[in-house]
């Protein structure tokens, strides 16, 4: 019997599931770090975090999707179990990179809100009287 059709079944539950667990789990505790890079300002601190979580689904989903063809057909449950730790080792290791990515980018924001912030701010510099006067050229 051809297992391959069993092996993509298995591999899409387990992926998508992985995918959206890992999602939620970002979603969740990220809007608090979110929140402290956009200054408390949770209005947009829930808007862009809820863009991440749509850009982390569509490209995880599309990564899992596109990886899902095999050109080996699995025959016995070896092969299955073969082909499945391949795969979703893969579809793991993606989904860390995208994290450690959104890690690294918030951060960055971060420390740049953090720097903007603790700046000496400065008093406005008045304008300075005119130092003369110079005739128009060609007069």
């Amino acid at each position: 019997m051809d297992l391959t059709v069993v092996a993509y079944v298995i591999y899409l539950v387990i992926s998508i599931g992985l995918t959206v667990w890992v999602a939620r789990t970002l979603s969740r505790n990220g809007r608090i770090f979110i929140a402290d890079v956009l200054q408390g300002n949770e209005k947009l601190a829930e808007a862009v975090n809820h863009l991440l979580v749509v850009g982390f689904y569509l490209v995880n989903i599309g990564f899992v999707t596109l990886y899902l063809r095999s050109a080996d057909t699995i025959l016995e449950a070896r092969g299955l179990f073969e082909a499945l730790s391949v795969k979703l080792g893969v579809v793991l290791l993606v989904l860390g990179v995208m994290h450690l990515g959104n890690v690294w980018v918030l951060n960055r924001m971060r420390r740049r809100g953090i720097m903007e912030r603790q700046a000496p701010q400065l008093p406005p510099v008045p304008p300075l009287p005119p130092q003369g006067w110079t005739a128009p050229a060609g007069a």
